[in-house]
């Protein structure tokens, strides 16, 4: 199956979308890198959000202070959290448990 042929235009304008998604994803990283977004409004933002709520928990999770990829992945596996889920996609079983681990 071949994707849909986009005009020029169409394709700036995809283009330009996506390189904004990617800046904002990265903005929200480094905020929670840095310690001025918490775990707590980061789950609040992605109710709202889109892009917030299609960030990976993997990469979120590294992105938190004290953590990296290796401890984002064995904290994933010990709450049980799928490697490809997303931030909306959380249990409430899972989102209080990582609330309570950054809290």
């Amino acid at each position: 199956m071949q994707p849909p042929r986009l005009s020029d235009e169409q394709r700036e304008r995809a283009l330009a979308r996506a390189a904004e998604a990617r800046r904002s994803r990265a903005e929200v990283k480094e905020l929670l890198k840095t310690g001025s977004l918490t775990f707590a409004e980061l789950l609040e933002r992605a109710e709202l959000d889109d892009l917030i709520g299609g960030l990976k928990v993997e990469s979120v999770l590294a992105s938190m202070p004290g953590n990296g990829k290796v401890k984002a992945k064995r904290m994933m596996e010990a709450l049980g959290i799928a490697d490809n889920r997303r931030i909306r996609g959380l249990g409430g079983k899972q989102r209080a448990a990582l609330l309570e681990a950054f809290s």
